[in-house]
């Protein structure tokens, strides 16, 4: 089962006490600005759990599947995530 943003609001408010409207704007701010830093091109490092980095790729040849037309994919940037060593220790141990 997969953790939704609803599931950490939750949390919050077990664990903190906050009303659910204050969890959930929390956990909308705490995402809204690891997006707004990723959409400037800057990297976000969290420490004990990973980094996100932008990469840039650039153009190359490919093939539409359906026809087998080859076609150019265009350069564009992705976020990547690369977890830090306590995520993948505790992913490793199932903690």
């Amino acid at each position: 089962m997969s953790m939704t943003k609803k599931d950490i609001a939750d949390l919050l408010v077990e664990q903190m006490g906050v009303n659910h409207n204050q969890a959930l704007s929390m956990t909308n701010n705490f995402f809204d600005a690891i997006k707004a830093s990723l959409a400037k091109g800057e990297d976000v490092k969290l420490s004990g759990f990973g980094n996100f980095i932008i990469r840039e790729k650039v153009a190359r040849p490919g093939r539409n599947p359906k026809t087998g037309e080859p076609v150019i994919i265009s350069a564009r940037k992705v976020a990547t995530f690369k977890a830090g060593l306590k995520l993948k220790k505790a992913t490793k141990l199932g903690v």
